[in-house]
């Protein structure tokens, strides 16, 4: 065993884990609302909590990495997501204000901080809004492997996006 750090997963939550914008030809009968009786403070303080998929945290669980929160959400995730999926308080990235190089030729305004947060670790992200711009500019700007993994926001995370994190994490895991 190295005794390196394990890889990073930075995970956004309004796309991957609160699906919206599904067509009615996608989704027919509209998203799932899951039982706010699983944690009602959490439910009532925040309605879209109720729209992620409790089973969601023990898969993310099972992933061979450190969970970090990248979403504009920042510790509201920790106070009202994460009881609701049954994980620890999780660190989370804190943004600048305003977003460094925000829309510079198309790169999302996540990407540089993500890269500069990892800080040369190996770094899965997960979010709606990834670009080939982003996954150009990691390339080029962070030294570890790093995938950039898009969710489709009307979707949200799927078994086959649990299969492919967790395939590619291994890789790195100590």
């Amino acid at each position: 065993m190295t005794g390196s750090p394990p890889p990073l997963l930075f995970l956004d939550v309004d796309g991957p884990l609160i699906p919206f914008g599904a067509t009615r030809e996608q989704l027919p009968d509209g998203y799932p609302v899951f039982d706010s009786r699983r944690d009602p403070e959490e439910a009532d303080a925040n309605p879209l909590v109720n729209r992620v998929d409790p089973s969601q945290g023990p898969r993310l669980m099972a992933l061979p990495c450190e969970l970090v929160w990248a979403t504009t959400w920042m510790s509201d995730a920790n106070a009202y997501l994460t009881p609701w999926l049954g994980l620890p308080e999780l660190p989370v990235v804190n943004w600048p204000d305003p977003p460094v190089d925000e829309g510079a030729h198309g790169l999302h305004w996540k990407t540089p901080g993500l890269v500069g947060w990892a800080s040369g670790r190996p770094f899965a992200w997960v979010d709606d809004e990834i670009t080939d711009i982003d996954r150009s500019w990691v390339e080029a700007h962070h030294p570890g492997p790093a995938l950039l993994h898009r969710v489709e926001a009307w979707r949200g995370l799927t078994g086959a996006d649990f299969a492919a994190l967790d395939a590619w994490l291994r890789c790195f895991a100590a």
